[in-house]
């Protein structure tokens, strides 16, 4: 992707299903599960450069003995980082008490970290600060073990004030806003009510605290907790959280917004939020990892007993299109799959604006991600041209020398731009992003002729930022007639709520070519008016009630003028080629992407009530002109 866009977090749990001398011998160390956690979270370094954490949590400790750890970092490289704190504690427990180290359960006893139960997180920060309080995972302290809470997640809620007017009303006094802490602490509340009704009715049962407390572990109900704890949320989430005797839990939203997958054998549990993470790090066939069903949890006991619970009712599926398009790993099969059909159905509108011309055309991309739906853009102009040869076979006289023309034919393919990895690691603010954006990528010379069309593909045009200050111009330097920019996405013309930082409006290249066209017609003032109106009338409404009045801003155009608008913004003066940008259509992202159907930064048809609250409110803030996100 060419515009930066923060990612979404990840998350990481594995519940080691045997005793550590088990992997000691098996596998030759007792460090099994750290070391697989440290593959899952760097397999997921994709999702959270801001930030990452790690807690585990040993099982059977005496009173006195530490049993619950937790490391977190924001450094620039995080997950080296609290793996690397890891092993030195450690390695420096080993050091002062050398006759542990091939003592597996003296080596638990003494050495941090080393637990049954771990919970990772790789954090792209949303909302707030990139402090280390803002790392995952985060931890609420109890003496009673039942009552701690460790909690980590993939989300973004739409509804924080909401939910912090709940904890108000509990009789809490939350120390932030924040979601996170709003989400905790509303799990934390249920969690310590379930609590004290089984120790109640163990009392009465004749048992005293202490004969109370493992069977305290046995009777919660931790469905039943999480169900009053998330009955009141809406947002999109994977949220994963530990309790301090040993039970563990995974809960997806009900809409499946964000993605967790999970795997268990007779030797561990594992949930990821990708697939080709679980599948690589464990090396397990891909149809024995399961998708979480939307609106259910998966629920492990200290037991080891494992199960799927439906929390809450799940709704009509709206799994972000985003992640097959951009955020997941392209290594996933069907990923793999959908994203080289994203590039196979643009063809169609490619060959459209090259007036069928091939011979004179170079096909490329930007890289990196984009590269597989360029695969699907190339494979699908070969197929083209063979089905050109098949139609001449096919007439009669046949003409050889059109087919041996044909036969020579072949897709221009060539790598164009090059991006400088050491440059785009460096770049890591907006502000110093925009000074350095002109030297991100380099260019291939002599491969272009003045008379050929240059096709470039990317995955998604977000703002513009990049293709108008770097590439554009680089591109044009090539000398073609013509430059088509293609986007495997649609336009994104609404922010995301659901954990994708995309909050602003006025970011986004298709708003402002919206509103150029609405300036041009002459009706930009009356259309924004109203728009306002609406967004102040409904902004107390909840519920089904609320609508995404934004909508209206695009209703009078097609999508083929917007296109041509944002190209007329991105283009420059001193530009020589034509410019032409190409989205993909929504019909053409569904038949690709046919199991993840979320696509409201496209249409605006946002899978929850408080994501229309969101857009509302994104426009009035852009119309006030407060620089503010609407969340």
């Amino acid at each position: 992707m060419s515009d930066a866009i923060k990612h979404e977090c990840g998350i990481a749990l594995l519940r080691l299903k045997k005793p550590l001398s088990y992997y000691q011998e098996k596998y030759g160390t007792a460090l099994f599960g750290i070391n697989k956690m440290y593959l899952m979270m760097e397999k997921q370094h994709n999702r959270g450069q801001d930030g990452a954490g790690f807690a585990s949590i040993k099982f059977d400790m005496e009173p006195g003995e530490r049993y619950i750890s937790r490391v977190r970092s924001c450094e620039k490289q995080p997950i080296q980082d609290i793996f690397n704190q890891i092993s030195s504690r450690i390695q420096n427990t080993i050091d002062e008490k050398p006759e542990i180290e091939n003592d597996t359960d003296l080596l638990k006893q003494h050495a941090p970290y080393l637990g049954e139960l771990m919970l990772g997180h790789v954090r792209y920060g949303t909302f707030g600060n990139n402090g280390i309080e803002s790392v995952h995972p985060f931890l609420r302290q109890n003496n009673w073990m039942h009552r701690n809470l460790i909690v980590a997640g993939n989300f973004n809620m739409t509804n924080v004030n909401e939910l912090f007017d709940n904890l108000i009303s509990l009789g809490q006094h939350p120390k932030e806003r924040a979601d996170t802490i709003t989400v905790m602490e509303k799990i934390g509340h249920f969690l310590d009510d379930a609590v004290a009704k089984i120790y109640k009715k163990l009392k009465k049962e004749g048992y005293n605290k202490l004969q109370a407390s493992p069977l305290i572990a046995e009777r919660l109900n931790i469905a039943k907790f999480l169900r009053k704890a998330a009955k009141n949320w809406d947002g999109g989430y994977a949220m994963a959280g530990m309790l301090g005797h040993g039970d563990a839990f995974v809960l997806r939203d009900p809409a499946g917004i964000r993605p967790a997958f999970f795997y268990e054998d007779d030797e561990i549990v594992v949930v990821a939020s990708e697939r080709p993470v679980i599948q690589t790090v464990f090396n397990v066939p891909l149809e024995e990892i399961h998708e979480l069903t939307p609106g259910s949890a998966i629920i492990v006991k200290k037991s080891g007993e494992t199960s799927i619970q439906e929390v809450l009712e799940p709704l009509e599926k709206r799994a972000c299109s985003f992640e097959r398009i951009y955020f997941s790993r392209g290594s996933d099969a069907s990923i793999y799959k959908e994203r080289k059909e994203l590039g196979k159905l643009l063809f169609p509108k490619i060959l459209e604006n090259i007036n069928h011309d091939i011979e004179n055309t170079v096909f490329s991309y930007i890289p990196n991600t984009a590269e597989t739906s360029f695969y699907g853009l190339v494979g699908e102009a070969q197929n083209h041209l063979k089905s050109q040869i098949s139609k001449e076979i096919d007439k009669t006289p046949i003409d050889r020398d059109r087919i041996m023309e044909l036969l020579k034919l072949n897709p221009r393919i060539e790598k164009i731009a090059i991006k400088d990895a050491k440059l785009r690691t460096f770049i890591t603010s907006d502000s110093s992003r925009n000074d350095l954006v002109a030297h991100i990528y380099d260019i291939t010379y002599g491969i272009v002729k003045p008379t050929d069309n240059l096709v470039i593909i990317d995955d998604s045009i977000v703002r513009g930022t990049t293709l108008k200050q770097s590439i554009l111009t680089m591109l044009d330097r090539l000398g073609p007639k013509k430059i088509i920019v293609v986007s495997s996405a649609p336009q994104i013309r609404y922010p995301d709520c659901y954990g994708i930082d995309m909050a602003k409006l006025e970011d986004f290249i298709a708003f402002q070519a919206a509103l150029a066209i609405h300036e041009d017609r002459g009706t930009l003032k009356q259309t924004l008016d109203a728009i306002y109106e609406n967004c102040i009338a409904s902004k107390e409404a909840y519920g089904e009630e609320v609508s995404n009045h934004v909508r209206a801003l695009y209703q009078p155009f097609s999508v083929e003028e917007i296109s041509d608008k944002i190209a007329f913004l991105l283009s420059a003066p001193h530009l020589k080629a034509e410019v032409k940008i190409i989205y993909q259509g929504i019909e053409s992202l569904h038949a690709a992407c046919p199991e993840n159907l979320g696509d409201w930064y496209f249409t605006g048809n946002y899978p929850t009530p408080g994501g229309n609250r969101v857009v509302n409110r994104a426009f009035m803030n852009f119309y006030e002109g407060k620089s503010e996100r609407a969340y």
